[in-house]
């Protein structure tokens, strides 16, 4: 049995096609979805989606965003999703560095909570980057 599953952006659709399982990580904890899984929404938090299909798993950098389950069909909608093969490496390890950089600063005038999110955003694609 399979369910459809979608991801979103608001630059447009990042994936389409139907799976046996997602795993995602949403603000409460990990949370895996099969096929006729009861409905609800949960926030999700910067990390990768996977979605299993057929011995495969895709696995797409998602930065926040929410998921809303129905027994047939799970939607992503997310600030913003890359798969593998879209990340560039080179900017997200220049987009960590800077992170790190203002990380180390002790300047009060930096937001620490918006470098920790840049910071969480490149790790999460040079983990999926790399999976490819």
């Amino acid at each position: 049995m399979m369910t459809n599953v979608s991801v979103v952006t608001p630059d447009g659709s990042v994936f389409e096609d139907d799976a046996e399982m997602v795993s995602a990580k949403s603000e409460q904890g990990e949370i895996g979805v099969l096929p006729n899984h009861i409905p609800l929404v949960t926030p999700l938090t910067i990390d990768a989606v996977r979605v299993k299909k057929e011995g495969s798993q895709e696995t797409i950098a998602v930065s926040g965003g929410f998921m809303e389950v129905r027994p047939d069909k799970v939607t992503i909608l997310a600030e913003a999703a890359e798969r593998p093969n879209e990340i560039d490496v080179e900017r997200a390890r220049e987009a960590k560095k800077r992170a790190e950089e203002r990380l180390d600063k002790n300047d009060e005038e930096i937001d620490k909570k918006r470098a920790k999110n840049a910071l969480m955003r490149a790790e999460i694609r040079l983990k999926v980057a790399d999976r490819t």
